[in-house]
């Protein structure tokens, strides 16, 4: 009886590494495939829709990575869509919206996508500018769980805020008058055995990112990691790392806040 006993806790224990090792696996596949794969090229730009019955364009450009995207909800709007859905609706004002977002782009890629002819001619008749940039560089696929501790994370932190500067002055100079929204980053991984840790230095990420959009005239920083902090879970994609539609509405939301109707 004892040797049956010890027989199945070993193969109990066997299964539960084996399990284990399966979800490390996942969770990594996942990071990749949506969150740090190689950047599709920027396709043929549409022109932002003429103006039409004598109405005001409003017109938006949306840059960033696949948060701009909208990867995770199954409505295919993501916040960007959301907000749009809410200027039609609180004005009168037609809306014309340029999503240029590229899954897995990081702020080294966006540096340059923002100096492409085009682009910038996009940004300079832009009324309103949305970015989400910054986590691929944080995360890494998946790396940054691992070496959050690292002192390497403050050298991609510094070569990070360097693009993000490039990044607004080039904006500016085409644009002086655009709001420009900076959305901030949560962590998906709050709930883990590091969340605590990853969370301090995603907080120290989002600090130092509202200091440099602060440097600069209508360029306001969004908070968003507060909306994921207590309730991740009920607003994660099933990947467990991009939002799903609620929490794409939690960040429409706070940005709609900022808007001045």
């Amino acid at each position: 009886m004892s040797f049956l006993n010890k027989h199945v806790i070993r193969l109990i224990t066997f299964f539960s590494v084996l399990l284990c090792f399966l979800w490390l696996f996942g969770l990594g596949w996942t990071i990749n495939k949506y969150y740090a794969a190689k950047p599709t090229k920027l396709g043929p730009v549409q022109k932002a829709s003429q103006k039409e019955d004598g109405k005001k364009t409003m017109n938006i450009v949306a840059l960033g990575d696949s948060l701009t995207k909208g990867m995770g909800d199954d409505t295919g709007k993501g916040y960007v869509g959301d907000i749009l859905d809410q200027i039609k609706k609180r004005t009168h004002k037609q809306v014309s919206l340029l999503n240029l977002g590229i899954n897995g782009q990081t702020s080294d890629q966006l540096r340059i996508q923002v100096q492409q002819p085009e682009v910038l001619r996009q940004m300079e008749n832009a009324d309103m500018i949305l970015i989400t940039i910054g986590g691929n560089d944080l995360f890494r696929g998946g790396e940054g769980l691992v070496d959050y501790k690292s002192e390497n994370i403050s050298a991609i932190e510094n070569k990070y805020l360097d693009n993000l500067r490039n990044i607004f002055t080039q904006i500016r100079k085409g644009n002086a008058t655009a709001n420009v929204f900076f959305v901030g980053i949560y962590n998906p991984f709050i709930n883990l055995r590091t969340g605590k840790e990853t969370s301090k230095v995603v907080r120290q990420w989002n600090y130092d990112t509202a200091e440099v959009c602060a440097d600069f005239p209508k360029i306001v920083f969004v908070p968003t990691f507060d909306l994921f902090e207590l309730k991740v879970n009920d607003y994660l994609y099933s990947d467990k790392f991009h939002p799903n539609s609620k929490g794409y509405h939690l960040i429409a939301e706070r940005v709609a806040a900022l808007l001045t109707w």
